[in-house]
């Protein structure tokens, strides 16, 4: 990957179909994350798909699944097998894994399998769709595992379109999400580096606090698209958050280029784009050249 030559690096995009034709979610939940984010392109690309569109706007991605095989009863795509696909397209595919914390020892085995053979880069949560509660001592050893290994763990925080609209939400909840459980797990973790994904509605503000207070918590700006996000949020990202902000589309459900395009137009100091755009993902991937 050559860094100089990269105009951006997307720290947040979903792969939601496997090369054997396999979804990440029940249709249902993809019907309902679609209408949720009004997306009417390929809800479902595939790691060949996501390589080919951001190699032609020479932009990096950070891809991976969510293994919530626990909490929906539904088979997780096969992180192993993304990586392996990642590995095609080094000049612009960072491959994540993931692995379903309710399983306890073996989510612990496989992280580290997933590092030493498949050579992941970090790793993905998403509480609410996992049901898991981030604090909960029991998942300790996993973050361990994580912090001792050297490689970031990104969790999604707020609200979530995944179930929006259906009754009870399928049964996912919100509260898993609230990025005031993760703030234990950076005190208790000061090695291991840590990002709140998306503008966590309706917790901003203590996104914001817990990014401002540890060294090791950072902020990705994913999920929203930049017209939308909070006051506050903008704020912070182009002052007390510049090196610790850091560009997320959510693709497929949100594209780079439409996230581009309303980031454009944001009160954000121009000293602040070039960190948020790349360099700051860059540093937290240990990325050079």
């Amino acid at each position: 990957m050559n860094l100089s030559e990269l105009t951006a690096i997307d720290f947040h995009v979903h792969v939601e179909q496997d090369a054997h034709g396999h979804f990440s979610l029940d249709g249902e939940l993809l019907d309902a994350s679609a209408a949720y984010f009004r997306a009417d392109q390929n809800r479902t690309p595939t790691v060949e798909d996501i390589a080919g569109h951001y190699r032609e706007r020479k932009m990096a991605a950070v891809i991976f699944t969510v293994d919530a095989t626990t909490a929906l009863n539904h088979p997780a795509l096969s992180s192993e097998e993304i990586a392996e696909a990642a590995a095609a397209h080094p000049d612009v595919l960072i491959p994540f894994g993931s692995v379903d914390p309710r399983t306890g020892a073996e989510a612990v085995a496989r992280a580290r399998r997933l590092v030493a053979d498949h050579a992941v880069r970090g790793f993905k949560f998403h509480p609410s769709l996992q049901g898991f509660a981030p604090d909960d001592p029991r998942h300790y050893p996993l973050y361990e595992a994580l912090e001792e290994l050297g490689v970031p763990a990104l969790f999604h925080t707020g609200q979530t379109g995944i179930g929006a609209g259906l009754p009870g939400g399928r049964g996912i909840k919100l509260r898993y999400s609230d990025p005031m459980l993760i703030d234990d797990v950076a005190a208790d973790f000061p090695g291991l580096t840590i990002i709140l994904a998306h503008p966590s509605v309706p917790w901003q503000d203590e996104a914001i606090s817990i990014a401002t207070h540890k060294a090791n918590v950072y902020i990705d700006l994913s999920g929203w698209s930049p017209k939308y996000f909070p006051p506050q949020l903008v704020r912070a990202a182009s002052r007390q958050l510049r090196h610790k902000v850091l560009f997320g589309s959510d693709f497929p459900v949100i594209t780079p280029d439409r996230w581009l395009a309303d980031f454009a137009d944001l009160d954000v100091r121009p000293e602040a784009r070039p960190l948020i755009l790349k360099d700051n993902a860059a540093r937290i991937l240990g990325l050079t050249g």
